[in-house]
């Protein structure tokens, strides 16, 4: 079956409120077994949503709206698809009483206007929403089945697990399930790690699927398959990731949700590791980064953001005559903040970072993103070139990734 998720609202289309709706319907879709091929976003505008309501009842056999459904003059999606399907609108009563002892529970005045959220299509199965005052509707044509469910998330997904999902499985029987697993890279660029994998890519068939995402300084790849079961899905792609950690697995850090912050940190905690950071052109960011990690006092002993050369000398130990020779953007600072930190702070393992992140700060021979960033530990220290570009956002935060990435290679040679 078909599926294809219409959400709509003008606010969406200004960037007013960020659309969370669509992902975690195409999600849930998926997972039911359901193929969600086509999405589509309107503002209430009524010719311009019964364009895309048509064009969906055209291409897809489920059509799922969300938004639309509330009181006011700019909720239309409901009347919308109505007329396009020749359904007449009509007062339902139940509905109606669900809405006004919603408001009388919670000592609120029921305005008139909230009427028309128990206004149906004829011969539509009303949802009852739990969370809320606008009842879901589902419309059935020859073609088409029609759903439509409220805007606010809490509402949107309750009604979705609990009345949608086992509707749509008992009509149309049981879907399989579609799988998706995502393997998260960092080290190499989209196009030049398509290249060791391009013969994979083409030899795909349409089950199971491989396909490339750039995400900030990562590439993900995503791995897709449809099975009858969750196990049989899994299966195939299991197969389909044996022959992509073989020809990239050194870059791949993590699956799914997985962040480099809480793979390092959980590979510190196993083997019981300590790290400290001096960070100069990022500012406390990598650190930020591994204190987002619940549980991370366990292997962070500290960090010093040292941003002047004073600091880098008084704070971490830099010698004066590294600075004089060198500068503070160079291999050897790099690597004395490195080892300084951790002898400052008596840890396993220690973490050096220095650049020019930008705007300003470009010098002969040293350009806005040259960034140098040193691991210490007892196999020796080792400093790392980075010619990055982009803003100063962009530098900072691929360097911070950068490190953590490092660091990971660094602990995996111990």
């Amino acid at each position: 079956m078909i599926v294809e998720i219409v959400t709509t609202g003008t606010e969406l289309l200004l960037g007013q409120i960020i659309n969370t709706n669509a992902p975690y319907m195409a999600r849930r879709l998926n997972e039911a077994g359901f193929d969600v091929l086509f999405q589509s976003t309107v503002g209430d505008n009524r010719a311009r949503m019964a364009q895309v309501l048509a064009a969906a009842l055209a291409r897809a056999d489920i059509v799922i709206t969300t938004g639309g459904l509330g009181p006011t003059q700019g909720d239309i999606t409901k009347e919308v698809a109505a007329e396009l399907l020749g359904r007449p609108m009509r007062l339902h009563a139940h509905s109606l009483e669900r809405i006004k002892s919603f408001f009388a529970t919670r000592k609120l005045t029921m305005t008139d206007n909230n009427i028309r959220q128990a206004m149906i299509p004829e011969g539509a199965l009303v949802l009852d929403n739990e969370r809320g005052t606008a009842p879901g509707v589902v419309v059935t044509t020859d073609k088409n089945t029609v759903v439509h469910l409220p805007g606010p998330p809490h509402e949107m997904e309750h009604m979705l697990e609990n009345a949608v999902i086992p509707y749509l499985r008992d009509r149309f029987g049981v879907q399989g399930t579609i799988v998706s697993k995502v393997l998260r890279s960092f080290g190499l660029g989209e196009s030049s790690l398509e290249e060791r994998i391009k013969d994979i890519i083409k030899g795909q068939g349409s089950n199971p699927t491989i396909a490339l995402l750039a995400r900030s300084a990562e590439i993900h790849i995503r791995l897709t398959a449809k099975g009858t079961t969750q196990a049989e899905a899994e299966e195939l792609i299991a197969g389909l990731e044996k022959k992509v950690r073989e020809r990239i697995g050194e870059y791949i850090f993590g699956t799914n949700e997985d962040t480099l912050e809480a793979v390092v940190g959980r590979t510190l905690a196993e083997r019981r590791l300590t790290l400290a950071l001096a960070e100069s052109c990022t500012g406390g960011l990598i650190t930020s980064r591994i204190t987002d990690v619940p549980g991370s006092s366990a292997y962070l002993a500290g960090a010093v953001v040292c941003y002047s050369s004073e600091v880098k000398q008084s704070a971490v130990g830099v010698p004066a005559d590294i600075l004089a020779a060198h500068g503070a953007v160079s291999v050897e600072t790099a690597k004395a903040l490195a080892d300084g930190i951790r002898s400052r702070f008596g840890t396993d393992l220690g973490i050096g970072v220095t650049g020019i992140a930008g705007p300003g700060g470009a010098m002969p021979g040293k350009p806005v993103g040259l960034v140098y960033i040193a691991v210490a530990g007892k196999n020796g220290t080792f400093c790392f070139e980075h010619n990055l570009t982009g803003l100063r956002g962009a530098i900072r935060q691929r360097t911070a990734l950068a490190a953590l990435n490092h660091l990971r290679h660094y602990i995996a040679e111990l």
